[in-house]
């Protein structure tokens, strides 16, 4: 019965613990009547949050070839507006995931010159340089994704995440001293490293005003060792930002950690990498780990490891 009990998310309640993680579909902005419908299917199905994939928030982050969602500008609500309708119409609450990919989009299609927190090659195959961003940058980066958030919530979304995972959210890219290499305030010590996702989510939250509430998809380990964003710094970020977003959604290493078959991960492999970290917060959690057992499902309730179970793709 556990699994079933509602759970208060900042200003909404979800009707019970099976939370629809955001994941990409090769739907998004092209074909916006199936992506619509495949969500509310999930909906029906009985999920009590179901979101969408990233969704881009302005040309920078392109990341052509592939196919996810966008919110470019305000052209871009009526297709939004059509997928939390469809959502809200199988039972759900509907939540969208924001993305600037930064330095991981090679911007093929919009051909606009990828930003990053150091002059680096982007993180593809692409044979492209990303330019490390100015103060003029990061301002405007803001700016897009508070524009980002007020087109949200026209499109009707409950719940708006600011992303920092799988190597794919931007402000993941300035967390991680594998990337930044500034000496600024938004470089070097944690501290400053974390000062952009903290400014994201302050933005985010000052714009929901209450209307929607806030999530944070955070990396909580990179797995690359010292080098990278490890676990101890992780736990500062989240002890730091703690009660700032309505909810945390915890994920390890990058997309392929995160969507391991059950030929290469066990069922829960993430839980260890989970343990302890809701403690750091007062706010609910959600983390995947491939569940199939509803008494493992029970589990990570009752040992407070989290709140919502969460899951993508079948």
């Amino acid at each position: 019965d556990v699994l079933f009990e509602p759970v208060t998310i900042g200003p909404i309640t979800a009707r019970n613990r099976f939370f629809q993680v955001p994941h990409c579909n090769g739907m998004g902005y092209r074909d916006v009547s199936a992506h619509a419908a495949m969500r509310q299917v999930k909906a029906e199905g009985g999920w009590a949050v179901v979101c969408t994939e990233e969704v881009e928030i302005h040309p920078t982050s392109d990341l052509t070839p592939y196919i996810e969602g966008r919110l470019w500008d305000d052209r871009d609500i009526p297709a939004h507006a059509r997928i939390a309708a469809a959502i809200h119409a199988g039972g759900a609450l509907a939540g969208i995931e924001l993305a600037h990919n930064g330095m991981a989009a090679s911007n093929l299609g919009s051909r606009e010159t990828p930003l990053g927190p150091s002059n680096l090659p982007v993180l593809s195959d692409n044979p492209i340089q990303a330019r490390s961003m100015t103060k003029a940058d990061i301002a405007a980066l803001r700016r897009w994704h508070r524009d980002a958030v007020r087109r949200s919530l026209q499109a009707g979304y409950d719940l708006v995440y600011v992303y920092a995972g799988h190597g794919l959210g931007g402000a993941q890219h300035f967390l991680s001293p594998r990337y930044n290499h500034r000496t600024d305030e938004y470089g070097g010590p944690l501290n400053n490293r974390m000062r952009l996702l903290r400014e994201l989510i302050e933005d985010a939250v000052d714009e929901c005003a209450g209307r929607a509430a806030v999530a944070v998809r955070l990396c909580v380990d990179e797995l690359s060792g010292p080098a990278g964003l490890h676990p101890d710094e992780a736990r500062t970020v989240i002890g730091e930002l703690a009660e700032l977003p309505d909810l945390w959604d915890f994920m390890v290493g990058d997309w392929a950690n995160d969507s391991s078959t059950s030929r290469f991960s066990l069922e829960g492999s993430h839980s260890e990498h989970l343990r302890g970290l809701k403690q750091l917060t007062t706010k609910p959690v959600v983390g995947v780990g491939r569940f199939t057992s509803p008494d493992l499902m029970v589990d990570q309730i009752r040992s407070r490891t989290m709140d919502f179970i969460g899951a993508a793709r079948p």
